[in-house]
């Protein structure tokens, strides 16, 4: 996810999904087979239309630690 911000492509975990039924989907489509690989997790990966239009808001490091 990281290298995929990198090159400017967004992405975002899913969770909640059916680990079983992706699995053997995965297997009949004959993309992994369950012997050697399987599913650790899922990503959505894609590019935004536009920018979103609101500003940052993640506080400055100073203003949440106390250096001592």
């Amino acid at each position: 996810m990281t290298a995929a911000a990198q090159i400017g492509i967004d992405s975002c975990p899913i969770e909640g999904f059916d680990k079983k039924q992706v699995t053997v989907i995965l297997q009949n489509e004959g993309i992994i087979n369950g012997d050697d690989f399987g599913v650790a997790c899922m990503v959505a990966f894609g590019y935004r239309q536009k920018d979103p239009k609101r500003p940052q808001t993640r506080q400055h490091l100073d203003e949440i630690v106390e250096w001592r």
